[in-house]
């Protein structure tokens, strides 16, 4: 019993993480029906901003604040100049390309800051906020949860009350009409980007500031996995679909593994790919997407 809790709290840290970066790629596939493979390394860049703001004096989190702007603008920047040139509907360029800024970015964050893991400082208090037995529920969990459904609670009061969101909204639904109703696609396609820059970074300086974690350039691959995984599973489109989808990766990840004695430590990643293709197999759309239905 004491090993199943402390998997279930493992499970809700971890998946709460992955919930963060897979709302920055469903912000992306809404508004563009895209995923950006850079996503990820767009989030460790942030993360290593922030730690070098840290290096120079700035407050942790007055650093991540900081660091969620800096990659906004470079997100917008990188929309303005190698996305927005090329046709939304055709996608593998797109695809290219940001498979490219993967790359570029791995390399330079191994440039600059080298491919040694580096210790992150902790966001949260340390310690248990809840002991049962010999198990406990950390504040890193607590916290981690709170800032998630904060976050997403917000970005649905943003998309929903605000003028910018609303044009968001629409341009994700139908990219024509908004031409037509006036809405500027381009700046709005823009602040889509640079929005899930921001969240991104966010959810990795959460992710590593976990203390049995530390920060490297390649950190955020396995991450991506899980994280693309949980928005595939929540539904592509569905902000709170990510939520329930990063947690049922991170579920799976930490229980599915332990007690299926077959499967190996090392599997948990492949096994979290199964599970969400069995899902997706009976709900191609995810458990909270909206299935696309085309007249003819």
């Amino acid at each position: 019993m004491d090993l199943f809790l402390q998997r279930l709290f493992d499970g809700l840290a971890n998946g709460s993480a992955y919930a963060l970066i897979a709302v920055a790629l469903v912000l992306i596939f809404k508004a563009t029906t895209l995923i950006n493979f850079a996503q990820g390394e767009l989030a460790m860049l942030g993360a290593f901003i922030s730690l070098q703001l840290w290096y120079w004096g700035v407050p942790m989190w007055g650093a991540v604040v900081l660091a969620m702007l800096i990659t906004a603008v470079l997100a917008a920047g990188v929309e303005r100049t190698l996305i927005r040139p090329f046709d939304p509907k055709d996608h593998l360029p797109l695809v290219i390309i940001t498979l490219g800024l993967f790359l570029l970015i791995n390399a330079l964050a191994g440039i600059i800051w080298r491919f040694d893991p580096r210790q992150y400082p902790e966001l949260f208090p340390s310690g248990n906020a809840l002991n049962i037995g010999s198990r406990g529920l950390s504040w890193y969990a607590v916290f981690t949860i709170g800032l998630t459904v904060l976050v997403i609670f917000l970005l649905t009061v943003l998309l929903n009350k605000s003028k910018v969101g609303l044009a968001f909204r629409s341009v994700s639904s139908n990219l024509e009409s908004s031409e037509l109703v006036g809405i500027k696609v381009g700046s709005t396609l823009q602040f889509g980007w640079a929005l899930a820059a921001a969240v991104g970074t966010l959810g990795a300086c959460v992710y590593v500031s976990n203390p049995l974690l530390s920060l490297e350039p390649s950190v955020m691959l396995r991450v991506l996995i899980f994280a693309s995984s949980a928005a595939a599973l929540g539904g592509l489109d569905s902000i709170w679909g990510a939520l329930v989808g990063g947690l049922a990766i991170g579920f799976v990840q930490s229980l599915l593994v332990q007690y299926l004695d077959f499967i190996p430590t090392e599997m948990s990643l492949a096994a979290a790919v199964v599970v969400l293709l069995i899902i997706l197999l009976f709900k191609p759309a995810g458990l909270f997407g909206t299935a696309s239905v085309e007249r003819v």
